[in-house]
Order: C-alpha cells, then structure tokens, then sequence
C-alpha cells in the first residue's frame, strides 16, 4: 500500500488532525502512515487521543503504552477517562457512545477526527445491520467523509483490508496492543470476525469488497434523498430545531419517514429504526391535543408542543431543589447543567431584596399569583400555558423567592410580589 495512497485520496484539505488512537492494529497503522507522511508535510498537524473505558483490568497499562508511542512518534497524546453506561445499550453500544461523546468534547477548532476502521470493519458494520432490518440509510454503514459535532470526519483506511493493515505492520516492525475482549464471541461484532466471515470469505474470497460496494452503493442512494429532500426539510425545521409536523400529515409514509430520519440525524441523534420513526409519528406526533407525549430513544427523548416535534436529551428532575442564593453579587451555579443566575445591567427586572428576605431558587411554587397587567390569580401552571413554556422547561426554569413569596421566573416574567420599584431595581440574567 503505497505511502501516498492515504493522504492524496483522503487528506487532501486537512492540516490539523486529532487522531483517536487505541494502541490496536488498525489506529497503530493509521498513525504511522501519519507520521510518515507528516515527515514529508512538516505543515501536518498531528494529535492524538486515546479513550480510557475502564473495561479492561489492562487499561492503564494500554494508555501507559500509548503515551510511550506517542512520545516515540512525537505525537501529543491526550488520555480521556469515560463512564460506559450500559444500561439503556449494550456495552459495545455504550462503549462507543462513550467514546464518541469524548471525541465530541475534546476535539479542537479547525481539527479534523481521523479514525481507523477499514474494509472488514466496513463489511461487518453492513452484516449488523442487516441483523437490525436496517433500510438504506443503516447499510450504507460508515462513510469514508462525515461529520461530527461540526468538524470533518475521515476514516482513510475503509477501502483497505485488514490483511493490507497487517502487511503495513509487518514491513514497518510495528507493535500494538491486542484487547482481550476481542475474543470473547458474546459480542456481536466478534462473532462476525471469528465465526461467520471467515467461512463466507472461505467461499467468496472477494466477499468483503462486494459487501463495501453495496455500502456506498446504498450510501449514494442515501445522499441524492438528501438532496432531494432538503428543501422540504428546511420549510419545516424551526430555528430552534424542532420539526413543524401537520405538513407531514397527508405525506405518504415513506416521505414521512425519510423527512423523520433526516431530521433526527440532523438533530445528531442516532439512525432511529423503523419501529422506532413510527413510534414518533403515532405516540408523540399524532396523540391527543391537550396531551404532553415524551417518547425516550436512548439518551434522548421525543416531545411535542404547540405542532412542533422537539428532540431533546433526557433531563433530571429537579422540582424538589432548594438553593440558596446568600449573595446576589455572586454568580449562583444551578444543578443539573442548568447554567447560572447572574446580576448586573442585563436580564429580568425585579426588586431587590429587602433586609432580612432570604433569596433562595426553586424549581414548583404552589397556590396562586398574580401577574403584573392582569386581573385575578392564577396557578403556576396555568401561566407556564399562557407564557407557551413547553412542558419539558417548566420543571428546569428557576423560580426565585424572596422568603416565601415567588418574585419571578428567570428569563420568564416576573410576579407582582417581585414588580421592580423606580429606586430599588435588580436585574438578574440566566446563562444557560
């Protein structure tokens, strides 16, 4: 496999790289060809990241020997501990959400994501989508171009085999790291590479060249449905990214679907199945009026509100919370990733508060209030209504008291126990 083969094919463009690095075979091979042609381009920027999962009892001896690599390679290498949660997934899913989410996090601006799967990886990937009932989009499997969180995402080594990988490292005396859990058949994708691809190349020894045709094949496919369905998607997609739907109501089921699939993907939500996109349709899109569907997929979840479709990531509750604010001239961090309260020249009116009223957030008040402008009381759910919050806001938007008393809801509206008098006027700003 000539040296000039990678970069001339898949490179060309890219000068900052972040190279997610294992210590196996394939990322081993990926990152020396770079080095290699890095000496040639010394405008190459290289860096690498190895995911630490916790798996495996030797996974701090393999980041230990990824960090000696790098060092021999000079390649910066950064270490990412993650938590798998393999809870709602199994654990290679989980493993792999983990992993991708740090890719996600970590990488920097004007990086490219370069990763090492490669033909077999390519053939195995279809094979498991197939076992799902997987339509186009799944066994279009992986593309060689995508994107991730904004930034490109290559994975140069796809048209190759692993037999070419292997000769790569055999000629160039490389050395790498053999996961254990490579063996152990329970997995999936394991027992595609030891049990069942062997016997179909035994048979067709060509197998997994054809099987990557049919892949770009059906991900040719995928891409002129793109194109051919990005204006409808656009006229529904709001600027806050929910999906108008009564449009799709007197569509066919397959436009439906593909609009559906498109705009979760969009949304950077994981191909859904096809159970899955008619779920969203019957139980979210399609339920009755004054309801308020949630439909969890994974980590996130499905909701409705006012004829729009929101794909939204599964929140903790925190009506139950107390906090409090003992000084109003310092920034108050809220749980959960909620962001902060902040005073100062910006954000809602309200009074200050007099001596001896505690400032404490919160997030459900009980009873009655009233609303400057407007006649009569109302409960707290009733103005979320006239307000148009979405059920899933109300429970996470700030409520802040001045003892017991409900002055106002963060970036929301203020009650009439919090009206801001001409002389005594405090403004505090929610950073999300």
């Amino acid at each position: 496999m000539p040296v000039s083969l990678l970069p001339q094919l898949h490179l060309a463009g890219h000068q900052r790289l972040l190279v997610a690095y294992s210590g196996g075979l394939d990322s081993s091979v990926l990152l020396h060809q770079l080095v290699v042609w890095r000496r040639q381009h010394p405008d190459l920027q290289l860096r690498a990241i190895h995911i630490h999962h916790g798996l495996s009892p030797f996974a701090d001896k393999w980041a230990d020997s990824c960090r000696q690599q790098c060092l021999q390679w000079q390649v910066p290498l950064e270490v990412v501990k993650v938590q798998v949660n393999a809870r709602q997934m199994g654990v290679e899913a989980a493993a792999r959400a983990a992993r991708y989410d740090a890719f996600k996090q970590h990488i920097r601006p004007g990086e490219c994501l370069v990763t090492a799967q490669h033909q077999n990886d390519q053939c195995e990937t279809l094979l498991l989508a197939l076992k799902r009932g997987s339509g186009p989009a799944g066994l279009a499997a992986m593309p060689q171009h995508a994107s991730l969180a904004g930034h490109a995402h290559l994975r140069p080594l796809l048209s190759h085999t692993r037999e070419q990988l292997e000769a790569w490292a055999a000629d160039h005396q490389l050395s790498w790291i053999e996961d254990e859990s490579n063996q152990d058949q329970r997995y999936d994708r394991n027992f595609l590479r030891q049990a069942v691809l062997p016997l179909l190349t035994a048979r067709w020894p060509h197998f997994s060249q054809a099987v990557s045709r049919s892949a770009a094949l059906c991900g040719e496919q995928e891409q002129l449905l793109d194109e051919l369905l990005a204006e409808s998607l656009s006229n529904l997609v709001t600027a806050d990214g929910a999906l108008t739907f009564p449009p799709l109501v007197e569509m066919s089921d397959a436009r439906r679907s593909a609009l559906l699939r498109r705009w979760v993907a969009g949304q950077g939500g994981l191909m859904p199945s096809r159970d899955a996109l008619q779920r969203i349709w019957q139980e979210v899109a399609c339920s009755r009026e004054d309801a308020a569907p949630r439909l969890v997929l994974g980590r996130c979840e499905v909701r409705r509100f006012r004829d729009r479709l929101y794909w939204l990531p599964v929140s903790n509750a925190v009506r139950d919370d107390i906090i409090d604010w003992p000084s109003l001239w310092e920034p108050l961090a809220l749980p959960y990733g909620l962001g902060q309260l902040i005073t100062g020249n910006a954000g809602l009116a309200v009074r200050a508060p007099q001596e001896g009223e505690k400032v404490t957030v919160r997030f459900q008040a009980r009873g009655t209030f009233h609303i400057p402008g407007r006649a009569g009381s109302r409960s707290l759910k009733k103005l979320w209504q006239e307000w148009d919050i979405p059920p899933w806001q109300r429970g996470r938007t700030p409520l802040i008291f001045y003892g017991e008393h409900f002055i106002a809801a963060a970036g929301v509206r203020v009650t009439c126990e919090g009206e801001p008098l001409a002389d005594n006027v405090l403004k505090i700003h929610w950073k999300k």
